[in-house]
This record gives C-alpha cells, sequence and structure tokens, in this order.
C-alpha cells in the first residue's frame, strides 16, 4: 500500500474525490452519532438496575438514613480495600464521583496546604506535572485554581520519568495528576519500573502530592488485562508513604451519577482529609454506600461484574480498531495504541491534521471529544491526538462513526498535503 506521503499530486487528488463521494454520502445520511465522552451504554447501565432492589438500611445496629460516620460505613471501606490493596483505615468513602474528591482535595492543598505546609494559594507559583495525552477533567481542576500544569510526554510504558525526576528537583511543582492503569485517553498501563520510579521520587517540595486516579482500576475488555502494581506497596520503601492520594469510584461499574467513590491515601493524610470533612459535611450517601455493598458481596463480585461490562465493551473496541487498521493503516498518516482496557483509544493522526478531522467528522454527524481536550488549556502543541469514545453508540452507529472519522481524517490529511 503506497503512503499518502510517498504519492504524487495527481494520485492525492484522485483519491480525495473518491473521499469525496463517500463523505457526501454519508453526510447526506443526517446521522447524529456521539464519541465524545466515555459514557457506559444503556445496557451496561443495565446491568446494574437491581442494585435498586429493596435493602435493609441498618448496619451493624446502626440506622444508615440517620447523620454520621464521616468516613464511610465499615462494609463499604472494606469492600474498596480489598479492591485497592490497602487497609480499611486507609479508605475514605466518598460522594458518586471521584471527580469530586480529587476537586476537594486541590482544593483544601490551596487553602490549607498539606500537613501543615503552607497554603499553596499563599505561594508565588504552583505548578503540576500532566502527563499528556492526558484526562481534561483534570486539566481543568488545575486551570480553576490557577495552578501552572507542565506537560510530560507519555512513552509506551507510562509518563517519561526521566522529564518528571528532573521537575521535581523544582520547589513550586508541587504535584502531579495521573491514569495509572489504561491511561485516559491511551490505554496504557504503567510498567512496575515506571510505578517504582515514581514512588521513589524525591521531589524539593515536602507537599508534592501525586494524584493516582485509577478511574479504570477494573475496566478490562480482555480476559488477560494488564496488570499495575500497587504504589502503596512499594511507598514504604523509600520513606515515601503520605506522597500518593488514589482515587477511584463505582461510575463505570454501576450508575455513573448516583455511584459511589473512594479514597486511599496514608494515615495522616487520612486524618488531614478527615478535618476538612468534618467542616464539610455530616457524612456522604450512606444508604447508596450500603447499597453498592449488598450489590456487589465482595471484591469477587466486582471482578464478576465488570466481565459483563468487557462483554458489552469489546466488540464496539474491535470494531472501531479493524476499521482504523482497514481504512488507515500503512497510509503514513495515522497510529494508534490497541488498549487492553478502559474507555478509549487514541489516534493520533498528521501533524496539524485533527482539529480538521474533527470539524469533517461533526459536519457529517460524529461528535468526537474536543481536539485538543487531551491536553492542558485544550492546546495540542502537534494538532494530532483525537480521542475515541466507543462505549456509548449501539454497534449499529458505531460502524457508521468509524468509517466517518477514517475517511475525514484521511480527507483532512490529503487538504494539508495538497497545500
Amino acid at each position: 500500500m503506497t503512503k499518502y506521503t510517498e504519492m504524487t499530486r495527481e494520485q492525492l487528488i484522485a483519491v480525495q474525490a473518491e473521499l469525496q463521494k463517500r463523505y457526501d454520502g454519508y453526510k447526506s445520511m443526517g446521522l447524529k452519532l456521539d464519541m465524545s465522552r466515555g459514557k457506559p451504554s444503556k445496557e451496561q447501565l443495565d446491568l446494574s438496575m437491581d442494585l435498586l432492589g429493596e435493602t435493609d438500611y441498618i448496619e451493624d445496629g446502626i440506622d444508615l438514613r440517620n447523620y454520621g460516620i464521616l468516613d464511610g460505613i465499615p462494609s463499604c471501606k472494606k469492600l474498596f480495600a480489598d479492591l485497592l490493596g490497602v487497609e480499611p483505615k486507609n479508605i475514605l468513602i466518598g460522594p458518586n464521583a471521584s471527580l469530586s474528591l480529587m476537586f476537594d482535595y486541590i482544593a483544601q492543598c490551596y487553602s490549607h496546604g498539606v500537613l501543615g505546609s503552607a497554603p499553596w494559594s499563599k505561594l508565588p507559583e504552583v505548578k503540576f506535572i500532566c502527563p499528556v495525552p492526558g484526562y481534561d477533567r483534570h486539566f481543568t481542576i488545575l486551570e480553576y485554581f490557577g495552578i501552572k500544569m507542565i506537560n510530560v510526554d507519555m512513552t509506551p510504558d507510562g509518563p517519561d520519568m526521566d522529564a518528571i525526576e528532573e521537575l521535581v528537583k523544582d520547589e513550586s511543582v508541587k504535584g502531579m495528576f495521573c491514569v495509572p492503569k489504561y491511561s485516559n485517553p491511551q490505554g496504557i498501563t504503567y510498567t512496575d519500573e515506571v510505578v517504582r520510579r515514581i514512588a521513589a521520587l524525591k521531589p524539593a517540595a515536602e507537599d508534592f502530592r501525586v494524584i493516582w486516579d485509577n478511574a479504570y482500576i477494573i475496566h478490562e475488555i480482555y480476559e488477560e488485562g494488564d496488570e499495575l502494581l500497587n504504589i502503596f506497596d512499594v511507598l514504604p520503601e523509600y520513606g515515601n508513604d503520605d506522597m500518593v492520594i488514589e482515587v477511584c469510584s463505582t461510575s463505570k461499574m454501576t450508575f455513573p451519577g448516583a455511584g459511589i467513590s473512594a479514597l486511599a491515601a496514608s494515615d495522616a493524610n487520612i486524618a488531614d482529609i478527615l478535618k476538612r470533612l468534618n467542616a464539610q459535611t455530616i457524612s456522604y450517601d450512606k444508604m447508596n454506600q450500603h447499597r453498592h455493598v449488598e450489590f456487589f458481596g465482595d471484591v469477587n463480585g466486582i471482578k464478576e461484574h465488570m466481565k459483563k461490562h468487557a462483554a458489552l465493551m469489546k466488540p464496539k473496541f474491535e470494531m472501531v480498531l479493524r476499521h482504523l487498521e482497514g481504512e488507515l493503516g500503512g497510509r503514513g498518516i495515522a497510529s494508534w495504541i490497541e488498549p487492553r482496557g478502559g474507555y478509549f483509544i487514541s489516534l493520533d493522526v498528521m501533524e496539524g491534521c485533527a482539529k480538521r478531522a474533527g470539524e469533517l467528522c461533526k459536519e457529517a454527524g460524529v461528535v468526537l471529544t474536543n481536539v485538543g481536550a487531551t491536553y492542558p488549556y485544550g492546546v495540542d502543541p502537534k494538532n494530532s491526538n483525537i480521542r475515541i469514545a466507543p462505549s456509548l453508540p449501539p454497534v449499529s452507529e458505531l460502524d457508521f462513526a468509524a468509517q466517518i472519522l477514517c475517511v475525514s481524517v484521511k480527507l483532512a490529511c490529503i487538504e494539508a498535503l495538497l497545500k
């Protein structure tokens, strides 16, 4: 197969004409297809309807309908402790979304500091390391607080650790956001070496914190998923017990708008967060915590439940990947990673062409994540990354969406080559 970059101008024009006919045909269909966010499909949401059944909201003689139990009910703390591989005392059960836990923790650091350190709001400058491409909502939190974001490129093993180890020598660098398993959007799982190098960091800032957003901890697509080294098993080896704040949630296990979140941290960090929570809330939704424990039973119940999700997700991912390979493979204009889990496929197209491809998709009725959203401030320096979210559309619609995406990418790249 001849690469587009090796074609003559006449050949490119001929291919462009054929693609335009296909594109115009799709456009005339008046489609409305959404691949913009990693939303579970209706079929995935239906898997958890039994969670809404009747239950007795009494646990260990405590009426869970009432006030109290700030850090979460014991059974739910144990459920997440088993999932995350920590002790229940190091778990705090939060609201429906881990995003709230992350925002509140950054707000706490900003207003009150970290374990007695100066509040970040009082410092001349605060910076955060952001592996890219990454999760747009992490960037939104940091931008809200005026925290300067520093791009660090991802590698096939995880973020560029040589760059990170150099950056943390700066005392104004106070932390890092990351998704260590099936990273958003590339689907990369950090290797053991990368996890150990993060655990071994010696930041100049004593209040440096890694926000370990383990959003896809058990979100496999294939039976043989990736294994992520438990960073809490490694931190004590380097005297960094307090450096990591881990979060996760059931948002993509049960109901995104009505799930539960959890935070794992050291004894000192948990105590520090509870001081803030004591002023912030009476308690999070214990009834919902109880419902989730009743629904899952234990961590094995979570694993079995997530196999049902995988069965629905796998054909969607495979369909998109087939189209990418069939339409874009070997043409020298795009590359991608085949993830073993998570919710996204990250597509890198020829430099300078992603926004145009996104525009063409939108005109033909396919909504993608805003091009640039996978980088801080919404600026992809190469204008090349497109995040694909295959989960929401039915398979039949996803087939069209993937075809339109591929045709749009090819048209955008040919336009660039013909300039």
